[in-house]
């Protein structure tokens, strides 16, 4: 069986591809004035964990560069999770 340390580390490498992959489609679908991903749908895997990968992203690729909710938002929920794991590391 796994260690909890191999669980959490393959969670954050498909939540982290997810958050890439959403990301660059909807840049693709912006540009093809297709179906996008939701703000919601975005701002919720960020949440879930890929908010490092989506951020990297987004300024790699110029997408959503100029709105604050994602510019501001994702760097604040990065703090969040950064902040979580410190206090989780020193009660654990």
């Amino acid at each position: 069986m796994p260690s909890i340390h191999v669980i959490i580390f393959a969670y954050l490498v498909l939540i982290s591809l997810t958050a890439i992959i959403l990301t660059c489609h909807d840049k693709t679908a912006a540009k093809r004035r297709s179906r996008r991903v939701s703000e919601r749908t975005l701002l919720l895997i960020s949440v879930l964990g890929g908010s490092l990968a989506m951020f990297l992203t987004m300024l790699s690729i110029r997408h959503k560069t100029k709105h604050l909710k994602f510019m501001v938002g994702i760097p604040v929920i990065i703090v969040i999770q950064v902040a979580i794991i410190l206090l989780a590391m020193h009660w654990f």
